[in-house]
């Protein structure tokens, strides 16, 4: 069992920068991938950016060039870092964190970005 702890949202101006992590405890299996999701009201879940424990990492196109994401060096932390956000950012962004070996997924509570003047 893995539980995630997300922090980091919270209110920004348009052209802002905003920072999220995720820290996950419990039994941590080697090979996973931790990751944001995010959905805004009426729109589905979306992939914003993942990265696995062996280093590669995936983006979503709306967010490349303004977004990056990094773990710790225990693997056991992801950080969000989100810079240029434009009102389109605006939603309840997810921590996941999956298990490569069993497809095991875990979710955070959420934490709520808004991006507006």
């Amino acid at each position: 069992q893995v539980t995630l702890v997300e922090s980091g949202g919270g209110l920004v101006q348009p052209g802002g920068s905003l920072t999220l992590s995720c820290a996950a405890s419990g039994t941590i299996p080697s090979m996973n991938v931790m990751g944001w999701y995010r959905q805004a009201p009426g729109k589905e879940r979306e992939m914003v950016a993942v990265a696995f424990s062996g280093g590669p990492k995936n983006y979503a196109d709306s967010v490349k060039e303004r977004f990056t994401i990094s773990r710790d060096s225990g693997w056991n932390t992801v950080y969000l870092q989100m810079n240029s956000l434009q009102p389109d950012d605006t939603a309840v962004y997810y921590c996941n964190f999956r298990t490569l070996r069993t497809g095991d997924d875990y979710w955070g509570q959420g934490t709520q970005v808004t991006v507006s003047s």
